[in-house]
């Protein structure tokens, strides 16, 4: 499964290569033309027609690089991206791309005081253990500053159709990207897939990206949050998992495009696809900053929601990937026979 294996790659913001290599390997006998921009951005041509569509998928997770080894053989942490301080202790983690294990470890509690119980260990009391009783010990496994460190998550199975793993943001949106264009051909318009890098930081790739291809329209895939469990108010669920892929109607890093927006939902409703509404106006996605290239592009997000995004392990239903990959193709070939004309 593609998912899976994007899944399992490492990729934290400004160290995309293993995905960026595993999606080359994939991609490279379905389309025309293949690069890398300096960005890191993997993109790909298909097809040469009139109008240029634009499709974006990041990348990057979240996760950390190495700060400072200690004396005492320890590793102090720098976050990449925004991740859940709650759910760190314990974790198992990788340190580099050599995949070297080690634990997330902070103050036993069992020495804390009752005070220290109830409350969140601070970031910056919390440290890697990888076994080693001496930084010569972590200098001898090859380990230097800035190496990043990643959730070590292998991806599995929850039942039929819930999968669980680490950086499903964005993996799933990368994962939607990459069924668009291996499973359909679009030869009446210009399709550009861009799998953008370091969006966990500030949208970065998909800015670079965005202003060299200067698309006539674009969407953004997505990973979205998504709470419906247990102890969460209805209202308060910003989508819902198991039904359905998720139409933006705004976020903080931009509104969609009210023409593009309302085609998604024209397309949804005539081809019975399960469809919702993200509900939550924080976060942004990479639509708003190629929303904002050059003149100015028509842009909007489809997104797959996700539980427990930004930590060790979330979950998608597939059913709802399914589902984005068809609004993709129906849009794709509503923009081809000029039903839709950004």
């Amino acid at each position: 499964m593609l998912l899976e294996r994007l899944s399992n790659a490492c990729g934290v913001s400004g160290d995309e290569g293993e995905v960026r290599a595993l999606l080359k390997e994939v991609l490279a006998p379905r389309v025309d033309e293949m690069w890398s921009d300096p960005m890191g951005n993997l993109i790909v041509r298909k097809g040469s027609g009139p109008v240029r569509v634009m499709l974006d998928a990041h990348m990057d997770e979240v996760g950390f690089l190495v700060g400072e080894i200690t004396d005492e053989g320890y590793l102090s942490l720098r976050k990449v991206g925004g991740l859940d301080d709650r759910v760190l202790p314990g974790r198992q983690v990788w340190v580099t791309h050599r995949r070297i294990p080690g634990v997330i470890g902070a103050k036993a509690w069992h020495l804390c005081s009752p005070e220290e119980r109830g409350k969140v260990i601070p970031f910056d009391e919390m440290y890697v253990d990888l076994g080693c009783r001496s930084r010569a010990e972590v200098e001898a496994l090859g380990i230097e500053l800035g190496d990043p460190v990643y959730f070590a998550t292998e991806f599995e199975l929850l039942g039929d159709r819930v999968a669980k793993g680490k950086a499903l943001d964005d993996r799933v949106g990368c994962t939607v990207l990459a069924r668009v264009l291996l499973e359909y051909d679009f030869p009446g318009i210009t399709l550009l897939g861009a799998f953008t890098t370091q969006e966990e930081v500030g949208l970065r790739g998909a800015k670079a990206a965005a202003f060299h291809l200067n698309p006539d329209v674009a969407l953004a895939l997505e990973g979205t949050g998504s709470a419906n469990v247990a102890g969460v108010d209805p209202f308060d669920t910003i989508t819902n998992m198991g039904e359905g892929p998720v139409i933006s109607l705004m976020d903080a890093a931009g509104i969609p495009h009210k023409r593009v927006q309302e085609e998604l939902i024209r397309l949804a409703r005539k081809h019975g696809i399960r469809h919702q509404f993200r509900r939550l106006t924080s976060g942004g996605t990479d639509a708003g900053a190629i929303a904002r290239s050059r003149q100015g592009v028509p842009a909007c997000t489809i997104s797959v929601p996700c539980r427990y995004i930004h930590t060790n392990a979330a979950l998608c239903h597939l059913d709802d990937v399914d589902g984005a990959v068809q609004l993709v193709r129906r849009f794709l070939e509503s923009v081809e026979k000029g039903e839709f004309r950004p």
